[in-house]
């Protein structure tokens, strides 16, 4: 079976790849080629392309087209629609990858895989309704299609969401230094830090399963989140330190401290998917804990000299 995966040299793709390659699938791997490629043997079983992945761009849509997959996975998801027609001539199974923040603030805890509100991301909005038109569009032409919706990501690889809602190599040293944190008062936010591999692992299961897959919106998630001051104890524990909380007023903290949405979001909104129906219909199940893949991308940063 011959698989596309767009972006798969970005971190979900890191874990992704080698795990695709090991099914025996023959993998061919689009990117920018600004980031470089694993080390591991299954790399050098991977078909490697260089593309601009553009909208409604001509020498974009040929490069999808000329590969000839039968699976395409578009991880980076600049333009859904126009990559779904581009390769529709032999796809059979279309997934790409989403995010929990394209349903809007939850209105429930954890959050199901529907809309919730209004998404505050207008490029989320946007690719999420795409991701539905696209899906309507793959029904009546009879191609399966998935989509893949993680949470916050974790894991080896990428600088870990930090305690001012960033991902700062910077606050990650403050945090070794015991450096207090803020919260707003009252913080009980959930935050569900996901593993790359375990996101990693919901692409392969679609793959596996097409026929449960298809015209599926799975959440995939951590099985647990973690409160907003726990999340904080997490990395005082990782770190061996003391991190003190300092509460202050919603005002304060909102305006002031971490006026910019996209940051102070993860303590304002949930982010704790529900899973459920990943695991029923898939067979989805999370192998690290929050606690374990923050734990996983400290020592990443540090064998990288990161931190």
């Amino acid at each position: 079976m011959k698989i596309l995966v767009i972006g798969g040299t970005g971190h979900i793709g890191s874990f992704l790849i080698p795990m695709l390659v090991d099914r025996g699938g023959q993998v061919i791997v689009v990117s920018r080629g600004s980031t470089p490629t694993g080390k591991t043997a299954a790399w050098q079983k991977v078909e490697l392309q260089t593309a601009r992945y553009a909208t409604q761009d001509a020498a974009w849509c040929d490069c999808v087209a000329q590969t000839g997959a039968e699976v395409v996975i578009d991880i980076i998801g600049v333009d859904v629609s126009g990559t779904y027609e581009a390769a529709m001539s032999t796809c059979k199974h279309f997934i790409a990858c989403g995010s929990v923040w394209m349903f809007g603030p939850p209105r429930t805890i954890p959050t199901p895989d529907t809309t919730q509100s209004p998404c505050e991301s207008e490029g989320y909005a946007q690719r999420y309704r795409q991701m539905l038109a696209t899906r309507d569009k793959a029904a009546r032409d009879g191609i399966a299609f998935t989509a893949i919706m993680p949470p916050n990501i974790c894991g080896p690889g990428k600088i870990p969401l930090d305690g001012h809602g960033g991902r700062d190599a910077d606050v990650h040293k403050a945090h070794i230094q015991g450096t207090s944190v803020k919260l707003p008062l009252g913080c009980n936010t959930s935050i569900g830090p996901c593993d790359a591999e375990d996101i990693a692992r919901a692409f392969c299961l679609a793959v596996d399963n097409r026929q449960a897959a298809a015209g599926e919106i799975f959440n995939v998630g951590a099985a647990y989140g973690l409160p907003a001051p726990q999340f904080i104890e997490a990395y005082a524990g990782i770190y061996n330190t003391d991190i003190p909380i300092e509460y202050v007023s919603h005002e304060d903290f909102y305006s002031t401290i971490l006026p910019d949405p996209g940051a102070n979001y993860h303590f304002r909104e949930h982010m704790l998917p529900d899973i459920s129906k990943i695991r029923a219909k898939l067979g989805y199940e999370p192998r690290h804990t929050p606690e374990q893949t923050m734990e996983r991308t400290v020592a990443w940063m540090r064998e990288e000299g990161i931190i």
